[in-house]
Formats: C-alpha cells, sequence, structure tokens
C-alpha cells in the first residue's frame, strides 16, 4: 500500500510539474476555443435576425409592387440596400423595384437599382439578371457602349444566349452586322446546350429560337 501511495504521490508530482509548464497555455486555448464558439453562436443569430427583418420589408416592398405603388416601391429597396445590402433580399428588392420604376417611366431610378445589383450582391444569378436587364434598358436609351460594358462579364450558363442576343442587339443597331451575326450565332449554340423543356417550356424554347435564327438571318451573309 505503501508503494502503491508512493507511486501516487509521484504521479501526482510529475502532474503538478507539468501543469506549472502548460497549464496557462491550455487555460487561454481553453478560454479562446468557449469565446469562439459564442461569437459563432452570436454570428448566426446576428444573421438570422438581418434576414428576418430584410424579409419582412421584402414582403411590404413586393406588396408595394402589386399596388403599382411606385414611390414606395423604391423607398422599401433602397432601406434593403441601406440595412442590409449583404442579405440575398437586397438584390432581390432592387430588381424587383427596377421593373416597377421601368413601368413607372423612371429609368433614371430603375438604372441605379440595377446598378447596385449588379456590383454588389452576392448571389450569382442576381448578378447576372441584374446586369442583362440593365443591359436592355441602356439598349433602349441607345447607350450600346454601355449595355456592351454590362454584357462583357462572363454569365453563368442559364443567361448565356440571351447575353449573346442582347451584344448582337447592340451590335446590330451600332451597324457592326457581322459582329452582331456572330453573337446571334452564339445565342443560338448556347441555346442548343440548354435542357430541353417539355410541354409550355419545350414551345417557349421553341419560340425564342425561331426569333434569335429570324435576327441572325436579317443580318445577312454580312462581312
Amino acid at each position: 500500500m505503501a508503494v502503491y501511495d508512493l507511486e501516487e504521490q509521484e504521479q501526482l508530482e510529475e502532474i503538478k510539474t507539468w501543469w506549472k509548464l502548460h497549464g496557462n497555455r491550455i487555460t487561454t486555448l481553453a478560454l479562446v476555443v468557449a469565446l469562439a464558439a459564442v461569437g459563432w453562436q452570436g454570428w448566426n443569430w446576428w444573421q438570422r435576425n438581418q434576414a428576418a427583418q430584410a424579409s419582412a420589408i421584402y414582403m411590404g416592398l413586393e406588396k408595394a409592387a402589386g399596388e403599382r405603388d411606385i414611390k414606395r416601391t423604391r423607398e422599401l429597396a433602397g432601406e434593403l440596400i441601406d440595412k442590409f445590402p449583404r442579405t440575398t433580399y437586397a438584390g432581390m428588392g432592387a430588381l424587383l423595384s427596377a421593373r416597377v420604376q421601368v413601368d413607372g417611366k423612371d429609368a433614371k431610378n430603375a438604372r441605379l437599382q440595377l446598378q447596385w445589383a449588379a456590383e454588389n450582391t452576392r448571389d450569382q444569378s442576381l448578378r447576372d439578371l441584374a446586369r442583362l436587364r440593365l443591359a436592355a434598358l441602356l439598349i433602349d436609351e441607345n447607350s450600346y457602349d454601355e449595355a456592351l460594358k454590362q454584357l462583357a462579364a462572363e454569365p453563368g450558363s442559364a443567361f448565356s444566349p440571351r447575353y449573346a442576343e442582347l451584344k448582337g442587339d447592340a451590335l446590330a443597331a451600332q451597324g457592326k452586322l457581322a459582329e452582331a451575326r456572330t453573337a446571334y450565332d452564339v445565342a443560338l449554340s448556347g441555346l442548343e446546350k440548354q435542357p430541353r423543356g417539355q410541354g409550355e417550356a419545350a414551345a417557349m424554347q421553341s419560340a425564342y429560337r425561331e426569333m434569335l435564327q429570324a435576327k441572325r438571318d436579317a443580318m445577312g451573309s454580312a462581312k
């Protein structure tokens, strides 16, 4: 028993010595881990809270858009952009508001909101859509070079045909018929790579293909 007690005491002394050497480091590490866990939980809570608030504003924006309340739609989109710019709702709000502004003949505010979405929203699909709509708006305003700048970014495959089509539209309007024809060829090629739709979707794809082909054919054999 005495031998056992002596071994026990020696082990205890070893533990004490080891703790003197490493105890502060272990305590600090444990504190860092605990703080990191608390910080992570706090960050998640903050994100959820931001998303909930942004969602409530976006619901109000949808309601205002449905009622064609141009001023209220613009104000709510601005609130999302100012207070919750890192949420997806900010990008969606800017796009929805821009559409309402265009319908209300307020191209200036529509352009500003589309520009913000194109440059700031994190979601690639929303960025692609914002650039596409901004380019279409600029073409309507005869700002062809500015439109082509927006279309220079490489979009996701889902938007590729529409980007190429609008490039063709801008180039055709500038009298660059050979370049426009090439752009329409790219649009047709991109459309062929899209998944085949069924029913109404297939009919829409077919109609879109015919429209692209008509635009392409209108360029003739331009050199």
